[in-house]
């Protein structure tokens, strides 16, 4: 099982980007499975690029420093 704090500490890193485009992200839970779901917010929710965010920053940061994530999903 991943440790939520260690993702935590990760989103830590990611933060000041999104920050800096007035956007952040929030750790919403980890499961079993490895899979770390967020709530992407400020200029980031809803934006028409957060898929992309996700994917290529989020996610991609994410599975660099922990290999059990499996994937990044955005809170439903």
């Amino acid at each position: 099982m991943i440790d939520a704090a260690k993702v935590s500490e990760v989103l830590e890193l990611i933060r000041p980007a999104l920050q800096a485009d007035g956007g952040d992200v929030e750790l919403v839970g980890v499961d079993e499975e490895g899979v770390v779901t967020v709530e992407l917010q400020g200029a980031c929710k809803g934006c028409p690029m957060s898929q992309l965010t996700l994917a290529n920053s989020v996610e991609r940061v994410l599975k660099d420093r922990i290999p059990e994530v499996t994937k990044v999903v955005p809170a439903a």
